[in-house]
């Protein structure tokens, strides 16, 4: 059974790899003959769809049955005697397989039809379903060092998606993505090398695995390692300082790339941070320490700064970009001040801001596939045209505020309660008041665009009043989008299901 971790794994790698080899036989033949292989090329072109969606299902089904079905353990090969890389499946990886599945499969479905104005379909679905393993087999990794290898792997595959239409902007903003997110996991390595010294094992274990005798006069390394580590992994979930790569990495990439990275991709690195302090140092060894107020001052300067320059940023996917920066130092504040109510609400915000943010750079796709229209400006009276995207916008912003009773304000709600029950001393009262100022940025970068979305004034009704006639919306884009923002709203009125997982999950670890 335990042989089966390997199937939502192998399944999109293989049939990535097979997509990438096409595209670039294809482009093989344009290079010699001037002209591709019609009858291969007509051929990809007529089942590409299908075998990404069944793939995608499959892929689907397989992970979320081996994820519920028990926790299964494989062992794929050793780097050194006792250093094997190897698939081990917890609670943990359970929740952000789940995540990262369901996300997927929607993103996935959508990109059939906004691909086909992007060209290249099957490059990109090629790696599309290369990043899928490689998260799948990161929310499995069973040690720290299979975790940093298949993160690593991920920044190579993921990249591609933000270079896809081959601009000089598309490839500045990826050579940025790789530049910072190489930084930030080489300080991740010198913590691995400092950690495995002083651990029984660098097996994921609830609590740490620090050996408290060799750890002994050596806390001060431990402490500068831990926190290389925070900041390392914190720049792929867009923490300051090494956070500029997401506003640059988002407006180039086509539509579902951004979702996916910052809906999904962003989340590894805070499942990395959740790897080292939970699972290998231990959370007793940051109680109270240096490191503790670094990390919290770090996470609320995120917050508040990526709220503001949302506010101040015209382009609606840069907008969202930024946003980004700051939601997801929503999740590393309440996983930082250490107290279980508070990473529970962080865990619960993994789990939301997933879909919710998914749902929203989707929207921005649909404006952009339909109209051509990146700014905010340019958005007044898009309701009348395509009221069904802009109701999922609307419901999927008021979700990120944190209205109730969407599933935004249960996750922050949750948050506020364990930071205001946390001994961290000022960050106990200063925590709930830049979350509170987020919120109130949040609604006023947002909100906006379904304002004069819906109601743009008498003066543009004057001059547009022939196109205000509702079109007819992509099906293909719009179903995904239904989904998510459904989710978005579905899970506030529901939540017992997540807080019950979530909240236990806290209490083993904390």
């Amino acid at each position: 059974m335990n042989t089966w971790i390997l199937l939502p794994v192998l399944l999109p790698a293989v049939a990535g790899v097979a997509l990438l080899a096409a595209s670039f036989w294809e482009h093989l033949a344009m290079g010699r003959s001037g002209k591709t292989d019609g009858e291969l090329s007509t051929w990809m072109g007529k089942k590409l769809h299908t075998i990404t969606a069944v793939v995608l299902v499959l892929t689907t089904v397989l992970a979320l049955l081996v994820a519920w079905s028990g926790e299964h353990e494989v062992t794929l090969f050793y780097l050194m005697e006792d250093i094997p890389v190897y698939f081990h499946i917890d609670a943990v990886g359970r929740l952000f397989v789940t995540v990262v599945s369901i996300v997927w499969l929607c993103v996935g479905f959508y990109s059939f039809t906004y691909m086909e104005h992007e060209g290249e379909e099957k490059r990109f679905f090629g790696f599309f379903l290369l990043v899928y393993a490689v998260l799948i087999a990161l929310d499995f990794s069973g040690n720290l060092v299979t975790m940093y290898l298949f993160y690593e792997l991920m920044t190579l595959c993921s990249m591609p998606l933000v270079l896809h239409n081959g601009s000089r902007e598309a490839i500045m903003a990826a050579l940025k993505y790789l530049f910072y997110s190489m930084c930030g996991a080489y300080l991740g390595l010198f913590g691995i090398f400092c950690l495995y010294h002083y651990c029984d094992t660098l097996a994921f274990t609830a609590g740490g695995t620090l050996d408290g005798a060799a750890a002994s006069g050596h806390t001060g390394l431990l402490l500068v390692a831990v926190l290389a580590m925070l900041i390392g992994f914190g720049a792929k979930a867009g923490m300051f300082p090494l956070h500029a790569w997401l506003p640059a990495a988002h407006p180039v990439a086509p539509s579902p790339a951004s979702a996916a990275l910052s809906g999904i991709i962003v989340k590894s690195g805070v499942l990395a941070v959740i790897r080292v302090v939970f699972y290998i140092a231990g959370p007793d060894l940051l109680r109270g320490t240096w490191v503790q107020n670094i990390w919290m001052t770090l996470t609320l300067l995120t917050v508040f700064m990526g709220s503001l320059l949302a506010f101040r940023e015209p382009v609606l996917k840069k907008r969202l970009a930024y946003s980004t920066v700051s939601q997801v130092s929503y999740i590393l504040f309440g996983l930082s001040v250490l107290q279980p109510e508070a990473m529970s609400g962080a865990l619960m915000h993994v789990v939301f801001h997933a879909f919710i943010k998914c749902a929203l750079f989707l929207t921005a796709g649909v404006f952009i596939f339909k109209y051509g229209k990146t700014r905010v400006e340019e958005l007044d009276g898009i309701g009348k045209q395509l009221p069904k995207t802009l109701w999922c916008y609307t419901f999927a912003a008021l979700a990120l505020i944190g209205i109730p009773p969407t599933s935004g304000f249960i996750s922050k709600w949750h948050l506020a309660e364990g930071a205001l029950a946390a001994p961290v001393g000022v960050f106990r009262y200063l925590g709930p008041i830049v979350l509170l100022v987020s919120a109130l940025l949040t609604a006023g970068y947002l909100l906006p665009v379904t304002v004069h979305g819906f109601l743009p004034g008498r003066d543009w009704q004057a001059v547009h009043s022939a196109q205000t006639a509702p079109e007819k919306e992509p099906v293909g884009m719009l179903v995904p989008l239904l989904v998510l923002a459904a989710l978005a709203v579905l899970l506030g009125l529901f939540p017992n299901p997540v807080i019950s997982y979530v909240t236990d999950l806290a209490a083993t670890l904390l």
